[in-house]
C-alpha cells in the first residue's frame, strides 16, 4: 500500500496509485479541507464522494455532494472543492491521463509542509515567490490556477521561475 501525503495547507492526505495511464488519489478532507480553483490543459478529473458532504464548483456550476454524487471536470475547465462538513470527506479521484499530476501534487504538498505558502495561495517569505513560480511554470502543462489569472501567469511566471535556475557565481 503506497505512503499517504499530508498537506497541510490544503488539510488533506492523500494515497496515490497509477493504473495504465490513470491516477488514482484516495484523498480524506478534514472540514474546510479544499482544492481550490485550477484547471488541467489536458486532462480530464473525475470525483466521487464516499463520505462526508463537499462542495464542487466546475465551470461556474456549483455541485453540493455525499456519499455517492460523481462529477467530472472535463478537460481545461476550472475547478474546486472544499469539504463543508463537520467529519472529514473521503473521495476517490481519477485524473486520465495522469502525465505529472501526481509530481505537482507531491511538491505542492512539500512547499506546504515547508510553510512556504499561506492558505491562500500566497508566499510567506520572499523566497518562497520565485519557489512558487518555479513549481507552477514546469508544471504549467498539467494544472494552471485560476490565480493569477492565466494571462498573467504566462508573462510573470517563466522569469520568476528562471531566478531559481540561474546559479549564482561562487
Amino acid at each position: 500500500m503506497n505512503e499517504l501525503m499530508h498537506d497541510p495547507i490544503r488539510r488533506q492526505r492523500i494515497r496515490f496509485s497509477q493504473v495504465g495511464d490513470v491516477l488514482h488519489a484516495e484523498v480524506w478532507a478534514a472540514p474546510g479541507g479544499d482544492v481550490p480553483a485550477h484547471y488541467h490543459p489536458s486532462q480530464e478529473e473525475r470525483f466521487e464522494v464516499l463520505e462526508g458532504t463537499v462542495r464542487f464548483v466546475i465551470g461556474g456550476e456549483r455541485v453540493d455532494g455525499a456519499p455517492g454524487t460523481r462529477v467530472v471536470a472535463p478537460v481545461g475547465v476550472k475547478h474546486s472543492f472544499r469539504n463543508t462538513g463537520d467529519v472529514e470527506a473521503h473521495l476517490r479521484i481519477e485524473v486520465e491521463p495522469a502525465l505529472r499530476l501526481q509530481g505537482f501534487l507531491e511538491e505542492a504538498a512539500a512547499l506546504a509542509r515547508a510553510r512556504r505558502y499561506t492558505r491562500h495561495g500566497l508566499p510567506r517569505r520572499p523566497g518562497a515567490i520565485v519557489q512558487l513560480a518555479d513549481l507552477m511554470a514546469r508544471y504549467a502543462d498539467v494544472t494552471v490556477m485560476a490565480f493569477p489569472p492565466p494571462a498573467i501567469q504566462r508573462l510573470t511566471l517563466p522569469p520568476l521561475a528562471r531566478l531559481r535556475r540561474t546559479p549564482r557565481p561562487s
